[in-house]
C-alpha cells in the first residue's frame, strides 16, 4: 500500500508558475490519458485549483508507482516544459503525510482563505473526474471518500466556516473597502459564470451591490447566475464596452490566451473615461495582464496571490479553531491508515494463521489416534498448543504491523510468502 502526493501550491510556488502547471478542466480528460499511458497500473487523481495542483497517486505494489522524478518529467511533456524550471516548486509527501495533506486541503486548513468552503467542492470534482477517467481505484476511492467526510466533520464540529470564508469575500472586504466607502452606488462586472463568480455575487450582493453585469462565453450559464442575483447578462463579444463602464469587476475564467491584454484595457479605459476601478483577477491562469495596474492613478488590479498577507493575518486569529481541525484530522489519519494497513496485510495474516491451523489439527489428531488415553486432557492440551502458536506467530506478524504502520509493509509480506509458501 503505497500513497503518494507531488504539488505545487500558493505556499511553495508563485501564481506564473501554478499557472503554467495548471491543468484547465478541458484539458483534464488528455491529462488522464497521458497518465493512464504513463503509469498504467497507478492509481491517480488531478486536482487543479487557482491555489494549487496536486498529482496523487497509490498502488499496493512500491515498484509500480511513479517517483518524484516520473511525475515532474510528466508535467514537462504535458505542458511543454524543461523541467528544470520547475522541479524544485514540486513538492512531495508519501504513506501517512499523503492522508493528512489531502484532509487538510480538504477541510480548508491549507487555503488562502481558512475555512473557504469552495475547496471541498473542487476536491469532490476532481475525484469524480478521476473515476470518470478510469483512473481512481480503491486505495485513492477510500481515501478521497474519506477526505470528503473529514472536511464535513471539520465543518460541523469547529468555527473555522464562520466569518468570511470564500476568496471573493475576504477580496472584496479587504481590498475593496479601500477603493471604495460603498457598493451599493456601483456597478460590478462579472467575467464568468463558475463557483468562484457565485461566491463574489452571493457577497457583493449581501454588501448592497445593486446592478451585476455577467459576462460569460456560455450565454444559458450567464443567464442563471444573474436570474439567481438579479443581475443582467451582457453579451460576450461586447465586453470591450462593459470593461470601460464598470466600477467593479470580477474576473474568474481562467482562460488562455489571457482574456484582457493591456492594450485591450486601455482602450476601454479610455472609451469609459478613467474612473477609480478595482479589478478582481480571480482566473488561473489570470485572466487580466498584471502591466495593467500601471495603466494609470485609478487602475486597482489584485489576484489570487495579493490575497496571502491578509489570509494569513486571519488565520492566526483562529488558531484555537485551527487546532481543533488538525486533532480531528490526526484521528482520522490514524483511523483510514489502520483501514488501510489491515486491507494491506489481513490476507495474508489470515492465510498464515489457516495454514497454522491446519497443521495443529492434522498434528493433534494423530496425537490422540496414537495416545488414546490422552482423551480426557484434550482441551487443556489443545489449548496450550493454541497458546504456542499465538507466541511463534506474535514476532512476524507484530513486525508486520510496525511495517504496515511506516505505509511500506511488501518487504515483509514478501518474505512470509515466500518462507511459508503463501498465496493470498
Amino acid at each position: 500500500m503505497n500513497l503518494q502526493v507531488v504539488y505545487c501550491n500558493h505556499h511553495s510556488s508563485g501564481v506564473a508558475l501554478r499557472e503554467r502547471l495548471a491543468f484547465p478542466k478541458t484539458d483534464l480528460p488528455r491529462a488522464y490519458a497521458a497518465l493512464r499511458s504513463a503509469f498504467p497500473q497507478a492509481e491517480c487523481v488531478l486536482l487543479s485549483t487557482c491555489n494549487r495542483v496536486e498529482v496523487y497517486t497509490a498502488q499496493e505494489n512500491p515498484a509500480l508507482i511513479p517517483s518524484h522524478q516520473d511525475v515532474a518529467r510528466f508535467f514537462a511533456e504535458f505542458h511543454q516544459l524543461p523541467v528544470d524550471e520547475f522541479f524544485d516548486d514540486l513538492l512531495e509527501r508519501t504513506g501517512p503525510d499523503v492522508v493528512r495533506h489531502l484532509f487538510q486541503v480538504a477541510a480548508s486548513l491549507d487555503s488562502m482563505v481558512l475555512g473557504e468552503p469552495q475547496i471541498v467542492a473542487q476536491v469532490k470534482e476532481a475525484y469524480n473526474l478521476a473515476q470518470q477517467n478510469l483512473a481512481s481505484g480503491p486505495l485513492t476511492n477510500a481515501l478521497f471518500q474519506r477526505a470528503l467526510a473529514v472536511s464535513k466533520r471539520v465543518r460541523t464540529e469547529t468555527g473555522l466556516a464562520e466569518g468570511r470564508v470564500s476568496i471573493a469575500s475576504v477580496a472584496v472586504g479587504e481590498f475593496g473597502r479601500q477603493i471604495f466607502d460603498r457598493f451599493d452606488n456601483k456597478t460590478v462586472l462579472v467575467i464568468g459564470a463558475g463557483e468562484m463568480a457565485v461566491e463574489a455575487v452571493r457577497y457583493l450582493k449581501e454588501d448592497g451591490v445593486q446592478r451585476i453585469w455577467v459576462c460569460n462565453r456560455t450565454p444559458d450559464r450567464a443567464a442563471a447566475l444573474a436570474a439567481e442575483w438579479g443581475g443582467q447578462v451582457v453579451p460576450f463579444d461586447r465586453l470591450d464596452e462593459w470593461l470601460g463602464e464598470a466600477d467593479v469587476i470580477v474576473s474568474t475564467t481562467g482562460a488562455e490566451p489571457c482574456l484582457v491584454p493591456r492594450d485591450r484595457f486601455r482602450a476601454a479605459r479610455r472609451r469609459g473615461g478613467q474612473k477609480p476601478v478595482f479589478v478582481l483577477d480571480l482566473g488561473v491562469p489570470r485572466d487580466f495582464e498584471p502591466s495593467i495596474s500601471n495603466l494609470d492613478d485609478n487602475v486597482f488590479l489584485y489576484c489570487i496571490d495579493d490575497l496571502e498577507a491578509i489570509c494569513e493575518r486571519n488565520r492566526r486569529a483562529r488558531h484555537r479553531e485551527v487546532e481543533k481541525a488538525l486533532a480531528i484530522i490526526d484521528h482520522e489519519t490514524d483511523r483510514l491508515m489502520g483501514e488501510l494497513h489491515h486491507r494491506a496485510t489481513g490476507p495474508i495474516v489470515k492465510r498464515l494463521r489457516e495454514q497454522w491451523r491446519q497443521v495443529v489439527d492434522l498434528e493433534t489428531r494423530r496425537l490422540f489416534q496414537r495416545l488414546p488415553h490422552l482423551e480426557s486432557d484434550r482441551a487443556e492440551i489443545e489449548r496450550s498448543i493454541e497458546q504456542m502458536v499465538n507466541k511463534l506467530l506474535h514476532p512476524p506478524l507484530e513486525a508486520l504491523r510496525d511495517e504496515a504502520r511506516e505505509g511500506t509493509p511488501h518487504g515483509l509480506l514478501d518474505a512470509l510468502r515466500r518462507l511459508f509458501r503463501l498465496s493470498d
